[in-house]
């Protein structure tokens, strides 16, 4: 099939489309060979976590209202549609396991709820992954903000989800909470009312995470 497809319509899509079907794959003959351990806090590499079982944290996350624009948007189009990119299931699943410590499988059960194309190996495979206790022994963490003016430079995405947003410019449709009170006046915008103030100081968390 590969070398087909490297002969004849070899591209960026059919390259992408292999990986992923590929990893898919890996993800089932994972968990043909660790089975249970993969729905165990620590993992199927037993790592030494302690993740944080706040209820409330853990709500705001899944209604997609923890005031960090992107993860809200990715969420609340999961909630309406039962799909969410690739991209942004890592996002969220990175703000939730990194960001806010809280157990990765919690997140893995709420996109088992959702999903509309849930898979069990794939779900709970790539969670544990991002949660830094599956079959990548690395610990990195997705920075949910340079991913969003990244891939989402004009904040169209953000704004389809989050209409207060609507008339923002790129910088505070990401980062909202930078805007002053004036700032808010003239956009329309009161944080807290219109728009949920930001849970925690992600980019404080963000500069603490890459000093560890």
């Amino acid at each position: 099939m590969q070398r087909y497809e490297e002969r004849r319509v070899a591209n960026d899509d059919t390259y992408w489309l292999v990986f992923e079907l590929a990893w898919r794959d890996f993800f089932q003959f994972q968990f043909l060979k660790h089975g249970a351990d993969f729905f165990a806090p620590n993992g199927i590499r037993d790592v030494e976590k302690r993740w944080d079982r706040d209820r409330a944290a853990f709500c705001r996350w899944a209604d997609g209202e923890t005031g960090i624009p992107f993860v809200d948007a990715n969420m609340r189009e999961l909630n309406r549609t039962g799909y969410m990119s690739n991209r942004g299931r890592q996002n969220v699943a990175s703000f939730l396991a990194d960001a806010l410590g809280i157990d990765w499988r919690w997140g893995a059960a709420y996109f088992e709820q959702r999903l509309v194309d849930y898979d069990v190996a794939s779900n709970w495979g790539n969670w544990a992954y991002q949660a830094g206790v599956g079959n990548d022994s690395r610990d990195n963490h997705f920075d949910v903000l340079s991913q969003a003016e990244y891939y989402d430079d004009d904040a169209a995405y953000v704004r389809t989800w989050l209409p207060a947003l609507d008339d923002l410019p790129p910088q505070y449709a990401h980062r909202p909470w930078r805007m002053d009170d004036d700032e808010q006046a003239r956009y329309g915008v009161d944080l807290g009312v219109d728009y949920p103030e930001p849970m925690l100081d992600i980019e404080a968390r963000y500069a603490e995470l890459r000093n560890q």
